[in-house]
């Protein structure tokens, strides 16, 4: 429940937020007495598209411990923790990044790096991955970790977010128009768009939404693959990585909050919709040095 009502509350603070700047700027005033506005329409589409994206991503960190519960090991408090934290320090230092926070999240087997930039991010597993795993596979989960960090891949995914979310925006606006001025043609109104425009914009949204999604959730599997390869190159070798994954196959993942979810070490449902490549496919890419 604090998860859903951290969720909605982000994003409706989000929405509100690129809602006056959208309308400081201006752009948010694209239909006109004289039509549609393409060049304030694509602004106010980049205004939404990039703009959830980028505040997501600034404000990912601490929207991920709330959700998640994320206790950050400031002062380890066993030996577990003390080593947790000297492997993220050593793995840090091999894939040449800033030492990351790093924290403990209850629930089952998963784990999960986030945060805007290479050398401020955080690294957290979960109670389940610790009690279920070896300590070498559980260097190779973190060790994939941090290749996400290395790799960029926050900031990548936001920017193909930003780049979908606008394409949608401006899409479903245009075509909605096109729509609504068909099925008004031969009128005399020039009070605006219709009805046919906003019920087409909403159905359009939703659609390209999906479209979308699909094509940022083929860039998320992609990614996977490259942070297996990286943890393995960190570790010198593969097979604790392939471990890992074989473990994990065997296990139920822990669900993780919508925020980080593509940069967990295993989830994702549907094959199109799926952030996580099968844990097979990740198996034989290591096994055949893809990646």
């Amino acid at each position: 429940m604090k998860r859903i009502f951290l969720f909605i509350l982000t994003n409706v603070a989000v929405v509100a937020v690129l809602g006056i700047v959208a309308s400081l700027l201006g752009v948010n005033r694209f239909l006109t007495a004289n039509g549609l506005n393409l060049g304030a329409l694509l602004g106010f589409a980049l205004v939404i598209g990039f703009g959830g994206a980028i505040i997501s991503l600034l404000i990912s960190k601490p929207v991920a411990k709330w959700s998640a519960g994320v206790r950050v090991i400031n002062t380890p408090q066993n030996d577990d923790e003390a080593w947790i934290v000297e492997i993220v320090r050593k793995l840090a230092g091999k894939a040449q990044i800033g030492m990351p926070e790093v924290g403990i999240f209850e629930g089952a087997p998963n784990a999960f790096a986030t945060g805007a930039f290479k050398n401020s991010s955080l690294v957290a597993v979960s109670t389940g991955l610790l009690r279920g795993m070896t300590r070498e596979e559980i260097e190779a989960v973190i060790g994939h970790e941090i290749s996400h960090v290395a790799n960029g891949d926050m900031v990548t995914m936001t920017l193909i977010q930003g780049v979908m979310n606008t394409f949608v925006v401006f899409l479903s606006r245009v075509i909605g128009y096109a729509v609504d001025s068909f099925l008004r043609r031969g009128s005399d109104s020039n009070s605006g768009p219709g009805m046919g425009y906003y019920v087409s914009t909403i159905v359009l949204d939703i659609v390209l939404g999906f479209a979308a999604a699909m094509v940022v959730a083929w860039f998320s599997r992609h990614r996977e693959f490259r942070a297996d390869a990286g943890a393995a190159q960190l570790m010198g070798r593969k097979q604790p990585m392939m471990n890992a994954l074989a473990r994990l196959g065997g296990m139920q993942p822990g669900q993780l909050p919508k925020t980080v979810e593509a940069m967990g070490i295993a989830g994702g449902m549907g094959k199109l919709f799926a952030t996580h490549p099968p844990i097979e496919e990740r198996i034989a890419a290591l096994q055949s040095g893809q990646g």
